[in-house]
Order: structure tokens, then C-alpha cells, then sequence
């Protein structure tokens, strides 16, 4: 019977399987691709700025076309390809969010709409969603208690 691996020699043994990780490639990926994506929503906010809407609706407009665009191109297939090159800088918030809530309610339509799609929608959003909404309650009861000293 062989001796069993202690976690030195595991770790060893697995340092030597696995591959380098590009580090500075995916540095550069991650920058250039998520400042891709803002300058996008830039573009997008000067366009609605021009077309005459305030700012405070223009904003809102370049939100809705961010998610928008995200879950569409997620739904096509294209959106993991960009994340596949592009690494973390496909991770914005707002369409990383997007592209997390859509993702697992496309993987799960063969199980039918209720069942699979509109059950696995907030399979992985749903706790971010629910820590977030928690946070923002504690925030606002912390900073309520504050205004009264």
C-alpha cells in the first residue's frame, strides 16, 4: 500500500501540474477591455446628453442599454467569448451582473419557464442581490441613527 501524501508533497505535485497564470497579459486584457466598456457607457451618456435628455434620465438610459446589450449578447453566445479573451475586465458591474443573471436562466430553458428559466434566474444574482439589499438597510439605519446626534 502506498504512503499517504503529505500536504507538502501534495502541493509540490501540484505546483509542478499546473500552468503559469499570464499574469501581465491578463493585467492588460482586464484594464483595456473594462475601460472599453465604460468608455462605451461615456459615449452612450454623450449621445443621450445630445439627443436633448437630462441628465439624471440620460444616465438611467445608459444603464438600461448597458444591461440590455449585455443580455443580449450573453443570449447569442458572444458575451462568454468576450470574457474568455477580455478575463476580468468584462466583470463591470453593471454588465457583469447583467450577464451573471442571464446566464444560468439560458442554461436551464430546456427544463421550461417556470420550472428552469424564471427558477434559475437569481440562481447566482439572487444572494448578491440579498446581501446588497441587507447592506443598504443597515447603511441607512446606521446613518439614520447618526443624523439624530
Amino acid at each position: 500500500m502506498q504512503k499517504p501524501l503529505t500536504p507538502q508533497e501534495y502541493g509540490e505535485l501540484t505546483k509542478k501540474a499546473s500552468p503559469g497564470s499570464p499574469f501581465l497579459k491578463n493585467l492588460a486584457l482586464a484594464y483595456l477591455s473594462g475601460g472599453a466598456l465604460c468608455c462605451l457607457g461615456q459615449a452612450l451618456l454623450g449621445l443621450y446628453l445630445s439627443l436633448g435628455l437630462p441628465q439624471a434620465q440620460a444616465r438611467g438610459f445608459v444603464s438600461v442599454t448597458l444591461i440590455g446589450l449585455s443580455a443580449t449578447l450573453t443570449a447569442l453566445g458572444v458575451y462568454d467569448k468576450l470574457a474568455r479573451h477580455c478575463g476580468a475586465g468584462t466583470l463591470v458591474p453593471i454588465t457583469g451582473f447583467a450577464n451573471a443573471v442571464v446566464s444560468p436562466a439560458i442554461e436551464f430553458k430546456s427544463e421550461k419557464l417556470v420550472t428552469g428559466t424564471c427558477a434559475k434566474l437569481f440562481a447566482i444574482a439572487g444572494p448578491v442581490i440579498a446581501i446588497g439589499t441587507a447592506a443598504s438597510v443597515v447603511y441607512g439605519l446606521v446613518l439614520w441613527v447618526f443624523s439624530l446626534v
